[in-house]
């Protein structure tokens, strides 16, 4: 048959010219990636590992729009064909509602959570949403289900590039069980200046909690934890440790980020899961900005409520408008030696590295 699209043809030949490592996204630059993918106030963060192993923490809420943005970022932007492994960090349905439709959409290999609860998670012994809400994800077809606990380590491939640093994500806290290895060299809370808030009866305070550490780069995200959960993990003792990029905990919600907690964890930037009215509370985001460490502070959705002074400037913003939103995401590499890492925001340009802490 005549060729009717030379174009095309010229172009695949093109492509067979290619290194290999060319065509396989990741491992070519063998950087340590993370995408925070827009699922509108939800949470769904995307890690590719060097060896282009995957791990999604969150699946945004059920439907049609979070489990599409999430498979077109993973499988499109990040060139992915399965998800290695999907982490839920506690059972709100703007965590792990997605995860049905996006098993059904590619394959997932391990999923991780703390337990599936038998009843309402929330202490709600009157709601039974939950058990219909929970019924795909108990019926989903995934590879193997994991329960994760404090101080499990994901079995992850490590970089097989000579001389690359050791890559890790351990579990800091799960259903308020902390962590027992204290962290060399963390910095010291202010501990005399935590103050409580009425103890959180809801799953916001169980959620699973994990640093990720790339050699001398670190990462956190702690899922919802809420107000007086952050206060336990960083006094009397400091249980995480300074980290490089903190994930706002909560959205941004006023029911978490005690200024003590953010503080001691001393990052160089943050970036905040929020949408367009949720999230992005004052106090969180006075905690953030009084921070004497942060750099920059980044969010997914400009905050579009009456109280717009609390924002980060429009640069460090994904999504600046709330209608017709498009669900730009944001992305972090870290270089190959984990001594320095590039926040970029494909939707507007911007780009901006960063030295690793202490580098």
């Amino acid at each position: 048959m005549k060729n009717r699209n030379p174009l095309r043809s010229l172009f695949v030949a093109f492509l067979a010219f290619l290194p290999a490592s060319t065509l396989v996204a990741g491992q070519k630059d063998k950087t340590l990636d993370i995408y925070w993918i827009d699922v509108e106030g939800g949470g769904a963060t995307l890690i590719v590992t060097p060896e282009d192993e995957s791990i999604l923490i969150d699946t945004g809420n059920p439907g049609v729009r979070d489990p599409e943005r999430i498979h077109h970022v993973i499988t499109q932007v990040a060139g992915l064909k399965q998800l290695d492994h999907m982490i839920i960090t506690h059972w709100h349905s703007d965590h792990f509602g997605g995860a049905a439709e996006i098993a059904a959409k590619l394959p997932v290999i391990n999923t991780w959570d703390k337990g599936v609860p038998k009843l309402t998670p929330d202490n709600k012994p009157n709601d039974t949403r939950f058990l219909l809400m929970i019924k795909p994800y108990k019926e989903m077809k995934i590879g193997k289900r994991n329960t994760i606990k404090a101080d499990d380590l994901l079995p992850l491939r490590q970089p097989s590039r000579a001389g690359a640093p050791r890559l890790t994500l351990r579990c800091i806290a799960a259903n308020q069980i902390f962590t027992k290895q204290k962290p060399a060299n963390a910095p010291a809370a202010k501990c005399e200046d935590i103050r409580l808030k009425p103890k959180d009866t809801s799953d916001n305070a169980n959620s699973v909690a994990v640093r990720l550490d790339f050699g001398p780069w670190s990462f956190f995200d702690g899922g919802d934890t809420s107000w007086n959960v952050e206060g336990e993990l960083v006094c009397p003792d400091n249980l995480i440790g300074g980290v490089d990029v903190y994930q706002v905990n909560h959205h941004g919600l006023d029911r978490s980020n005690n200024p003590v907690f953010v503080h001691a964890l001393e990052p160089t930037i943050s970036v905040m899961c929020n949408g367009r009215t949720k999230g992005c509370m004052p106090e969180s985001f006075a905690s953030l900005s009084s921070s004497p460490t942060i750099k920059t502070m980044y969010q997914l959705h400009r905050n579009e409520r009456k109280d717009s002074e609390n924002n980060t400037d429009s640069k460090f913003i994904a999504n600046l408008h709330g209608k017709g939103c498009q669900g730009n995401y944001i992305k972090l590499s870290a270089s190959p030696d984990g001594t320095s890492y590039t926040v970029t925001i494909p939707s507007n340009g911007h780009s901006q590295t960063y030295k690793t802490k202490g580098q």
